[in-house]
C-alpha cells in the first residue's frame, strides 16, 4: 500500500510542476540540449563580431544531419545569417525564444548539436576558425613605419 502512495504522490508532484528535467542547468546554458551532444558553439559576443560566421557555416555544412539550436532572444539581424545558411543545406533549426535564455555576452548564441553523445572536447567556434584574416591584421606595421609612410605621401 505504501508504494501505491509514493507513486500517487510522484503523479500529482508531477501534474503540479512538470516532469523532472535531468541536469536542467545544463540544458538551459546549452539552449536545450546536454554538453554531451554539443558539436560546436557560438557566444553573443562572438555572433556580435559576426567574425565566426564563416567558420560556423563551414561546419554546419560538414553536419547536415545536426541541428542548429539558436537563442531567438538575440536581434534577428545577427541569427538572420545562420537560419538562412540552415534553410539552404536542409539542416533542421530551432528557435528557443525562452526568457531562460538570456542574452549577455557569455551566454550561448547558437549551438550545433547531434542526437546522440559526441563529447567533443572543444566546441568553441573561435578553435574552427577557418576564415582568411583581414589585411590589417597580416600587415604588422609598427606605429613608426605608418607614422614615416603618412609623411611620405
Amino acid at each position: 500500500m505504501d508504494n501505491k502512495s509514493n507513486n500517487v504522490d510522484s503523479r500529482l508532484q508531477n501534474a503540479m510542476h512538470g516532469t523532472p528535467k535531468l541536469n536542467p542547468d545544463e540544458q538551459r546554458k546549452y539552449l536545450g540540449t546536454f554538453r554531451e551532444r554539443v558539436a560546436l558553439s557560438m557566444t553573443v559576443a562572438q555572433i556580435k563580431t559576426q567574425r565566426f560566421e564563416k567558420a560556423f557555416v563551414n561546419e554546419m555544412k560538414k553536419h547536415s544531419d545536426y541541428q542548429l539550436l539558436i537563442n531567438g532572444n538575440i536581434d534577428q539581424s545577427l541569427i538572420g545569417p545562420y537560419m538562412k545558411a540552415a534553410s539552404q543545406i536542409s539542416l533542421k533549426f530551432t528557435i528557443k525564444t525562452d526568457s531562460i535564455y538570456t542574452t549577455r555576452d557569455q551566454d550561448l548564441a547558437l549551438v550545433l548539436a547531434a542526437k546522440e553523445s559526441l563529447n567533443v572536447t572543444d566546441i568553441d567556434v573561435a578553435h574552427f576558425e577557418t576564415e582568411v584574416s583581414s589585411p590589417e591584421i597580416t600587415h604588422s606595421t609598427s606605429l613608426l613605419d605608418r607614422l614615416k609612410n603618412s609623411f611620405r605621401n
